[in-house]
């Protein structure tokens, strides 16, 4: 069924609605059992319930009544609500159009180099950010192997060839190379090989405050 069906069709969508909070809910139920160390059959025994019916719940095969709910959170020693908090959690999702994304200029940007910002999610419950660049080096592009920066980065190449330097080491990149690197040690492309250059670089830190 399409996107545009399941939204005509409201039986459809509480049905779908339905099924995640299940699914959220056995998620729930089964980390707060596995925080505590109690396997799924001394929960069992503490509640009532059969092995069958907690393994049902867990996997988010079955709709929990209030009841059942009640002796799992009197057994796990945690409020009914705390299994439903992460269902109801808002999620944020950033959709950036080919040739969309926001050009900047990031601390250190150098002449030629052509940062656009792919999306960003702030205060999130992840405690983590997370910033994708497509990054553009064209002929005017200088090379400025000193960036630093907070934070975990990652690069995927795209178009073109680079050297790029990490630390004391050189990594000749092309076309469907990876690099994974802690941002905190000097890095940037050393070498332009083969104009233009297209990577992506998604960096990542801790949420402050």
């Amino acid at each position: 069924m399409t996107v545009a069906k399941l939204a005509q069709d409201p039986h459809r969508v509480s049905g779908e609605r339905e099924k995640n909070l299940e699914v959220a809910i056995g998620r729930e139920v089964r980390a707060y059992r596995r925080q505590k160390q109690i396997t799924v059959a001394e929960l069992a025994k503490m509640t009532g319930l059969s092995i069958g019916m907690l393994s049902k719940i867990e996997n988010g095969h079955t709709s929990p009544s209030l009841t059942t709910l009640q002796s799992l959170s009197r057994a796990l020693s945690v409020p009914v609500t705390s299994f439903f908090r992460r269902f109801e959690e808002p999620r944020a999702a950033v959709h950036t159009k080919s040739g969309e994304g926001v050009e900047i200029e990031r601390a250190g940007t150098r002449a030629g180099h052509q940062y656009n910002l792919l999306g960003h999610v702030g205060s999130n419950a992840s405690g983590v950010i997370v910033e994708p660049y497509l990054i553009t080096l064209s002929g005017e592009s200088d090379v400025f192997p000193m960036f630093q920066h907070d934070g975990i980065e990652m690069l995927y190449m795209l178009e073109g060839e680079i050297d790029y330097r990490h630390g004391n080491q050189v990594y000749a990149l092309k076309p469907g190379d990876t690099l994974f690197f802690d941002a905190d040690a000097a890095h940037g492309p050393e070498v332009l090989v083969k104009l233009p250059a297209r990577y992506l670089s998604v960096i990542s830190y801790p949420q402050v405050g």
